[in-house]
């Protein structure tokens, strides 16, 4: 298990909801009746959503779309991600991160697992969100295309 990302998750009412949107991890670990912690292999790809809240309202809302790194070759250092990870996409704010989760639930109503889209895809979403640009679909004819890419590598 020495090639594996863990990433940290955690609920304290109205404090901190740290929480895994999609992904499939080999194992979750609960540490106590707050945090536990989710386990991926070499390569996996998860969605991680930290919101944190204090007494005036909402403080931080965040999503990452991340993937477990094969190495140390193009890992970031995260804050609650062990060792780090290569982030595919990332949206700071409500509305943005509002706007990332429609995109996933359109993916989810195409009968398409968000962890199987290709990361080209979630790298393109997150410079689309950036730049203010229109948000491109995703497509079950661009979903075959990322699987038959896959098949000749």
């Amino acid at each position: 298990m020495s090639n594996v990302m863990r990433v940290s998750l955690a609920y304290v009412e109205h404090r901190v909801n740290v929480y895994l949107r999609f992904g499939r991890p080999l194992q979750e670990t609960v540490l106590d009746r707050w945090r536990r912690v989710a386990t991926f292999p070499s390569g996996a790809t998860c969605c991680r959503i930290k919101w944190l809240g204090n007494d005036y309202g909402t403080a931080l809302w965040q999503l990452l779309v991340l993937q477990a790194p094969g190495g140390a070759s193009g890992m970031q250092q995260i804050g609650g991600v062990r060792p780090g990870a290569c982030i595919l996409l990332r949206a700071d704010g409500e509305d943005r991160v509002k706007v990332i989760l429609t995109a996933i639930d359109d993916i989810e109503r195409l009968g398409i697992d968000p962890c199987a889209v290709a990361d080209t895809y979630w790298r393109t979403l997150g410079n689309r969100l950036a730049a203010r640009q229109p948000l491109p679909q995703y497509t079950p004819e661009r979903h075959a295309a990322h699987l038959a890419r896959e098949v000749l590598r």
